[in-house]
């Protein structure tokens, strides 16, 4: 990606239908429903058994395991929407870019964490702003403050809007709990899907001409 490129789209602002993504992000869950369905049943499993049997060092896993898991929907429908093969492996593809993760994950939540304790307002501010940031290291290359402010300054042009993206995914993930949570396996991949597709689509004209494992391709 070419951060002049980014700069200029921040710049001129964006704007989506909220509606038209969560429609894109069903359509590609169910092109590979029984993958995606797997992936978080087995991000669930690994949850649930740190859960029950290693729960004093329960965080280990929010830390170094969930960013690079979380993003191989990222990288699956990154495959998916270049109409590439897509296997079960592939959603681990994000442990390639462990470390960025893991340390953009940790130091974007950190700072979400004293913004809600100290001011409340900036820290659902910054919540929804980074929601981009793991996105930007993947198929930026960019390291976490860069990424995270990208995200941050992506956000802020119409921050209203992304917020009530934001409340669609968590109404739509309340409705997968109340299905005796089972409803879960489809709504957390689905959510996952829809940031990756809404952040292509304001990103797309960033992309430089790269091999296609390190840049998203329209």
């Amino acid at each position: 990606m070419n951060q002049t490129k980014i700069q200029r789209i921040i710049d001129s602002g964006v704007d989506f239908n909220i509606e038209e993504i969560l429609s894109k992000a069903w359509e590609m869950f169910k092109s590979q429903a029984l993958l995606h369905i797997g992936f978080m049943a087995m991000i669930a499993a690994i949850q649930v058994c740190f859960s029950l049997y290693l729960e004093d060092i329960t965080f280990l896993y929010a830390i170094f395991l969930s960013p690079p898991l979380v993003c191989g929907f990222y990288l699956v429908a990154n495959r998916q929407n270049q109409g590439e093969p897509v296997d079960f492996q592939n959603y681990f593809d994000g442990f390639k870019y462990w470390w960025d993760l893991v340390s953009t994950n940790l130091i974007s939540s950190v700072v979400v964490i004293l913004g809600l304790i100290l001011f409340i307002v900036p820290g659902i501010y910054l919540l929804v702003g980074y929601m981009f940031s793991l996105l930007f290291v993947i198929y930026g290359g960019f390291d976490f403050w860069t990424s995270m402010e990208l995200s941050r300054r992506l956000v802020h042009t119409n921050w209203l809007k992304f917020f009530l993206f934001g409340l669609a995914l968590l109404a739509l993930n309340i409705a997968g709990f109340l299905f005796l949570m089972v409803g879960l396996l489809v709504t957390v991949p689905i959510t996952y899907l829809a940031v990756y597709i809404l952040f292509e689509e304001l990103t797309i004209d960033a992309v430089e001409e790269e091999p296609k494992n390190t840049a998203i391709h329209g």
